[in-house]
């Protein structure tokens, strides 16, 4: 689903709101989330799931073609476990 397609979906159910109005929402959940993720909070949507920045260390790699060792530097990653619920939902077919 994209964007645009998300908006769309939460208008049609949201009565009393434009698809701008719509918009300018979705975009402030989306904006909120990723400022919290920045400074390395944790995001809990109970029933859905938490999102949650890791940090990897830096470690040695091999380049597949060539063979030759390849320093991978330390870097955050985005790691998101699946609720309770949505679990059971998707599982549940």
């Amino acid at each position: 689903m994209t964007r645009s397609a998300f908006i769309e979906k939460v208008s049609e159910k949201v009565e009393g709101l434009t698809k701008k109005q719509t918009e300018i929402v979705i975009e402030t959940v989306f904006d909120s989330i990723k400022e919290a993720l920045q400074k390395g909070e944790k995001i809990e949507i109970r029933g859905f799931g938490a999102f949650k920045v890791k940090s990897r260390n830096p470690r040695k790699a091999r380049n597949p073609k060539t063979g030759e060792s390849v320093e991978v530097p330390a870097k955050k990653v985005l790691h998101f476990k699946v609720g309770k619920e949505l679990r059971e939902l998707l599982n549940s077919k």
